[in-house]
């Protein structure tokens, strides 16, 4: 599968233009919790040619693609990425520390990790990882029966607050690194690894009872946050000249110098 995504990446440079500087899996697969049928959940960062930025219009910053075999791929342009990093946008967090990597080239993600210490901010993504719990708590949980993996999009974003409020730090990727910390409590990890091995053994799209011991944890997580959210640590301050000087370097290592050969006059 892994040649196929890259296949498909070589075709959409091809077909916009452009320079995929990164690319990794994202979801259930990259949180180790995938089961046979989950959607491969393909994410990048690209870089257009130099006068796409030169232009007064207004430009798509954006492309996606669902392809058959459940391959979606999606992904944001240089700018806009970067933008989104000093935001300290989670999802981008997550995608430079996937363990599956399908292309890195030049410097841009090593130096997006390298600077995350500086534009990191902490309140920011714990309220961004509660909204997520608390929105799919309401959306999914109403009745006594619910979709088992459903319990995930809510556990997942609740261990990732309890880590970052802990920590300082972006939640790991992983699913179990948070699962076995050490900051949830014993009767909810067996409940959840009970879980984990359902799901991965196909239970896709099963329904099943309530289970207490999660929705008790569940409940007394979201009602923590919401009361203690505003606590944790904001971004430091600081300037962007580090997120300009790296926009101007990784453009210039994807298509060289502009003007075109400006390289041959100096």
């Amino acid at each position: 599968m892994k040649e196929q995504i890259q296949t498909e990446l070589s075709k959409l440079e091809d077909q916009y233009g452009i320079r995929i500087l990164y690319a990794v899996e994202s979801g259930s697969r990259a949180w180790g919790f995938a089961s046979v049928n989950s959607d491969w959940d393909v994410r990048f960062i690209y870089v257009p040619r130099h006068d796409w930025y030169l232009s007064i219009e207004e430009n798509r910053d954006s492309i996606e693609q669902m392809l058959p075999g459940n391959l979606d791929l999606s992904g944001w342009e240089l700018r806009k990425a970067l933008r989104l990093f000093r935001k300290s946008n989670p999802p981008l967090n997550e995608w430079l520390d996937s363990s599956i990597i399908y292309k890195e080239e030049g410097s841009l993600a090593a130096a997006m990790r390298q600077l995350n210490a500086r534009y990191f901010n902490p309140r920011a993504v714990i309220y961004h990882y509660l909204h997520m719990a608390r929105n799919n708590w309401q959306a999914y949980f109403k009745d006594s029966e619910v979709r088992i993996k459903k319990y995930f999009y809510v556990l997942r974003p609740l261990m990732a607050c309890r880590w970052v409020e802990r920590t300082g730090q972006m939640a790991p990727v992983v699913f179990d690194t948070m699962l076995h910390s050490g900051h949830v409590p014993p009767a909810v990890v067996q409940a959840t690894e009970a879980l984990l091995v359902r799901k991965m053994a196909g239970e896709e799209l099963s329904t099943g009872g309530r289970i207490p011991e999660l929705d008790a944890f569940i409940e007394q997580e979201i009602a923590y946050f919401l009361q203690h959210a505003g606590d944790a640590d904001v971004a430091p301050r600081t300037t962007n000249q580090d997120l300009n000087n790296l926009f101007g370097k990784v453009l210039y290592e994807a298509w060289g110098p502009w003007p075109p050969h400006a390289d041959e006059t100096m």
